[in-house]
């Protein structure tokens, strides 16, 4: 073996240096945040049950068709199946409303009336701290006028 074919077995294959090769991936910014942890616990948790239906279901019809005595109980464990997988998927649905409920979700203000609002407390704060300094000046030119007395 000579340097250069050592040197090219070393190379990774998505190497950039050389012209005209293109990386082997491109790395791209995740379009959407992760879910949290307990909803993804359900999800998975949902499509194994999904697909565990999908399998009795197929042998339920197999068996059906082959005329064997096992149809029957594969039909009423389908039928089983199915009420657990669409508990399942409603379990994902609840766990996921219930997380945002707890943990908040993060939303922008997408309306003006919020804007609106935000403005007049402000201003309500603004003119209450007036009239508090207004009430506290007043006070003390009541305690200068007695002590003059």
């Amino acid at each position: 073996m000579d340097t250069q074919e050592r040197e090219g077995a070393v190379e990774p294959v998505g190497d950039v240096s050389e012209p005209g090769r293109q990386p082997l991936w491109v790395e791209e910014p995740a379009t959407r945040r992760r879910m949290p942890d307990p909803v993804r616990t359900a999800a998975v948790r949902a499509v194994l049950v999904m697909s565990l239906t999908m399998i009795l279901a197929m042998v339920a019809f197999l068996t059906a068709m082959a005329g064997s005595w096992l149809s029957f109980p594969m039909v009423l464990s389908g039928v089983a199946s199915t009420v657990v997988a669409t508990w399942a998927v409603l379990d994902v649905w609840v766990t996921r409303q219930v997380w945002n409920q707890r943990n908040g979700v993060v939303s922008e203000p997408s309306s003006s009336a919020r804007q609106l609002r935000r403005e007049r407390r402000r201003a309500r704060r603004e003119a209450r701290a007036a009239q508090r300094d207004a009430a506290r000046i007043g006070h003390r030119g009541a305690d200068r006028r007695l002590s003059r007395a």
